[in-house]
């Protein structure tokens, strides 16, 4: 059965995509139970709680995809989930998956206006969540999303204490029982694979996220031929340190350890004394991460206090890694690299772990999957040849069909042969060496994070004290950018940077929504249509910053003068 707002792929690209057998037509489910049955005994996932073997595992994950059945979740309900990296969120997913559930998933720092905005799209009939994780009260933030989703009918919550709000999801993994009618009724729940499996929130223009869906087929494609372009096997250790229901701690870290039979460990911290105190302990191999985790541990100065001799291999995307990055992951941890793009929405290309050191550090390698298609478009639509820098556009078994319930979005970000217009500004050398040179839309790289300007102007627009504003990425070297506030107030107002964070704060909007830096400006520049003329506010940042560092270095060395006289 249709789910009404997911584009579904076109006929004739079904027919070849399965037909030469790039589609596997395999679900979650199925790799889940293939990894059970091939390795019951290896140990498959390890977090703060808990570890588990494959077969200890699945035993887990069936007994509660019954209990989903026993409490009425039906093929294609929706359910956020919404976990820190416990391993309860592995269990959770894969039965949700098992029961043919549509997983929405939520990272923990997604606060009221993405919650109900995304649960406004899916009418959801469960949440699944910690009650509170660190300072936030979801049951707060749930009452406040009911009141408009009718249809959230179960709050259940994990490792949290007793709330007659919430039913226990220990309770619900306790009471299921694998009988041989339980077994036969969830293998009859197993879902087709052209269906929606997933919806992955993402940044955008439009100031609220984008849903993107991706179905069984397309998204294990793309988990198949990603990891492989790093050479994930079973004999791996994979760590996520990243939010696990992000894009990709999905793809690398979930997806990667379960379709490869690896094992899985989970870190809910990204400070580099504990990274290396996981690495160390579970002998980890592989590393998907983001620069800025990645820079936390080549400067970490107790790094030599740790064993990190068994990691063997780091992958680096969501932002761009700058060559003095790469440079000192190979200096100072001695391992591999591989400089990486990708997207919820299914692109994506990578560094081979034997690549040169300028490919590594200049260019995000090769696309991953040999039967996507990566094409540079000029503005008018025109594919361009060799070495010409266009808008980056892809095509394949491995690409997602549009954003849920926005055709709107959707008329604009395809082109009429059906290549998505990624926004990124690249150029392909003749030997399919993919450069990224920039991007066209209007969001903000922040740590792997893709955040929406609008939706922060937004916000801050309703602000008493403002007659404009204006948000942009500032450059950061650490994060690739941080969020900065151009403001113009109203005459005879001011505001300060603590007001302006409390004031989104009470507005509802996430952590990852408050700006770091507040430049107040007597008019708002426009380009010559009218427009806020961001790049000249880009240009301004990018002074200001400059001129801070010299004051600093001038600063430095006159105490350094003044201590050798």
């Amino acid at each position: 059965m249709p789910v009404e707002g997911y584009v579904p792929f076109r006929p004739e690209d079904v027919e070849r995509y399965r037909g030469n057998r790039w589609w596997l037509d395999l679900t979650w489910g199925d790799i889940f139970n293939k990894a059970a049955d091939l390795y019951p005994d290896k140990e498959a996932l390890v977090d703060d709680a808990a570890r588990f073997s494959y077969k200890e595992l699945r035993e887990k994950v069936d007994r509660l995809a019954v209990s989903f059945i026993d409490l009425g979740i039906k093929r294609h309900d929706f359910v956020m989930l919404q976990l820190p990296n416990w391993h309860e969120f592995i269990v959770s997913f894969f039965a949700l998956q098992k029961v043919g559930a549509i997983v929405v998933l939520l990272i923990a720092r997604h606060g009221l206006a993405e919650i109900r905005y995304l649960a406004s799209l899916s009418n959801p009939v469960a949440w699944i969540g910690p009650d509170r994780y660190r300072n936030t009260d979801y049951l707060e933030i749930l009452n406040n999303v009911r009141e408009t989703s009718r249809g959230l009918k179960h709050l259940i919550s994990v490792r949290a204490h007793e709330n007659k709000a919430f039913i226990r999801l220990e309770d619900l993994m306790d009471a299921g029982r694998l009988t041989t009618a339980t077994k036969e009724a969830l293998a009859a729940r197993r879902p087709d694979p052209m269906e929606m499996a997933i919806i992955i929130p993402t940044g955008g223009t439009t100031g609220t996220p984008k849903a993107v869906p991706r179905a069984h087929n397309d998204y294990i494609t793309s988990v198949e031929h990603h990891n492989a372009r790093w050479d994930i096997n079973r004999t791996d250790v994979i760590l996520t340190v990243a939010p696990v229901s992000h894009a990709q701690g999905m793809q690398m870290g979930v997806g990667g350890s379960f379709y490869h039979q690896a094992k899985f460990v989970l870190c809910d911290s990204t400070q580099p004394e504990d990274i290396c105190r996981v690495i160390e302990r579970e002998k980890v191999t592989a590393f998907p991460t983001v620069p800025a985790v990645v820079q936390r541990i080549v400067a970490f100065d107790r790094l030599k206090e740790f064993d990190m001799s068994s990691l063997k291999k780091i992958y680096s995307g969501g932002a761009p890694s700058s060559p003095e990055l790469v440079r000192s992951v190979y200096e100072v941890l001695g391992c591999k690299f591989a400089n990486a793009l990708g997207s919820s929405e299914g692109s994506g290309a990578m560094t081979p772990l034997d690549a040169d050191i300028e490919t590594t550090c200049f260019t995000v390698g090769r696309k991953d999957c040999p039967y996507t298609e990566f094409k540079i478009f000029d503005q008018y639509g025109q594919e361009l040849p060799p070495n010409r820098e266009g808008e980056l556009c892809t095509k394949g078994p491995t690409i997602f069909t549009g954003y849920f319930k926005s055709p709107e979005e959707n008329a604009g970000t395809f082109t009429s042969e059906g290549f998505f217009k990624t926004g990124d500004l690249a150029k392909i050398d003749e030997s399919g060496i993919i450069t990224i040179t920039g991007r066209i839309k209007e969001t903000i790289l922040r740590g792997g994070e893709t955040i929406s300007a609008v939706g922060i102007e937004r916000l801050l627009g309703s602000h008493p004290a403002i007659a404009e504003v204006a948000v942009i990425g500032m450059p950061d070297n650490a994060l690739g950018e941080r969020i900065c506030a151009y403001v113009q107030c109203k005459p005879g107002l001011t505001l300060t940077f603590e007001e302006m964070i409390a004031y989104l704060k009470s507005a509802g909007a996430s952590v990852m929504q408050l700006p770091e830096r507040l430049e107040l400006i007597e008019s708002m520049p426009l380009t010559k249509v009218g427009k806020r003329d961001k790049m000249a506010l880009k240009e301004d940042i990018s002074r200001k910053l400059g001129l801070e560092q010299v004051r600093l270095a001038a600063g430095f060395l006159r105490k350094h003068g003044e201590r050798k006289m």
